[in-house]
């Protein structure tokens, strides 16, 4: 029923709205918009059209290079029943070095959204947003559109429209969204083998009053110096031991795997930065329950104040992160891509 004429008495009809979503981020946003797309525009719209929104996950996109035309024919939207369908996406796309926000054929009533291009702030709103677009251009409604459009750039294609992030920081926005479809604050649940061993580490630090000693008299350059390295190390022992690093088949290539490589080490260090810091939480919580003052004194030829217990935590959490870098040599290839990458990225590596 898109673009019927409308009027005083015309009778009540129904729009359908078929969101198609990637697994993992894609599928939790649109999880949540059907009953926020249906209030929006039965807001905006004083018509006898009343909307409906469906969701439905599936993944067509099978790597970024796919053409606009490529993933038409994958979803066959014309063959969905539905008025406006739109497929959400977290495999990154680009035009060039441009990455894409959406592109939208409204011939074939459909809309193709990459969530990885809206960044990793604000991210649900921006993807409805781009989802109020889809809307408007496909049901020809220009009142439907949301204010932001009109700040992406847009181009016209032998297929639709491809729009552009608003210009500025959008290649920033496009790895900052690759990263956070990653969720790097997952990777130490995922890694347990890693854990265990870097608990390990930090115990036998613990016990030990040589590294106490240590602790007492590094300072904070060399106590900083040495919680870089241990990330490092285990940062790159992860990426070589595991074969992370993406190496290109051709020059076309180059790029693509430059974004994916940049994408992988912020990752693992978000993620690894967040296991030191569990780390140093436990440890500082174990030493302040099992080391008395006394014999911490004792042991460094001092009187101890809880300054020295963070100073204690800090450098064994250090020694427990490069423990458990040669802990990950026990996890399997599988297993720190789970835990390092999204769904959709480990399909491409399984690829």
């Amino acid at each position: 029923m898109i673009g019927a004429q409308e009027g005083p008495g015309w009778p009540h009809y129904t729009c359908t709205v078929l969101l198609i979503a990637d697994p993992g981020v894609p599928a939790r946003l649109a999880e949540r918009t059907p009953d926020w797309l249906s209030a929006e525009l039965a807001d905006r719209r004083n018509s006898p059209v009343r909307w409906e929104t469906s969701v439905q996950i599936e993944s067509h996109l099978r790597h970024e290079q796919a053409s606009f035309a490529e993933v038409i024919e994958s979803v066959a939207p014309l063959e969905r029943n539905a008025d406006v369908v739109i497929y959400m996406t977290d495999l990154p796309r680009r035009d060039g070095t441009l990455p894409v926000l959406a592109e939208i054929s409204a011939g074939h009533r459909f809309g193709l959204i990459c969530v990885a291009g809206v960044g990793a702030a604000f991210v649900t709103s921006r993807v409805r947003a781009l989802v109020l677009l889809a809307v408007a251009v496909v049901a020809d409604r220009p009142e439907l559109l949301p204010q932001t459009a009109a700040r992406l750039p847009a181009t016209e294609t032998c297929t639709g429209v491809r729009y552009f992030a608003p210009r500025g920081l959008r290649r920033f926005r496009l790895l900052a969204g690759m990263v956070r479809a990653n969720r790097p604050w997952r990777l130490v649940v995922g890694l347990s083998k890693v854990l265990v061993v870097a608990l390990g580490s930090g115990a036998l630090g613990l016990a030990t009053d040589t590294i106490w000693r240590f602790a007492d008299t590094m300072g904070p350059w060399r106590m900083s110096a040495t919680t870089v390295l241990s990330i490092g190390a285990m940062v790159t022992w992860l990426i070589l031991d595991h074969e992370l690093w993406e190496r290109p088949e051709s020059s076309a290539a180059r790029t693509r795997s430059r974004l994916y490589n940049i994408a992988t080490v912020i990752t693992l260090i978000i993620g690894v930065v967040v296991l030191h810091v569990a780390l140093f939480l436990s440890m500082l919580f174990t030493a302040g329950i099992l080391l008395t003052p006394d014999v911490f004194a004792q042991a460094v030829g001092h009187p101890v104040s809880a300054a020295d217990y963070l100073w204690l935590a800090w450098l064994i959490a250090s020694i427990a992160t490069v423990g458990g870098a040669l802990g990950s040599g026990l996890e399997d290839d599988g297993g720190v891509r789970a835990a390092a990458y999204g769904i959709r990225q480990r399909q491409r590596f399984a690829e």
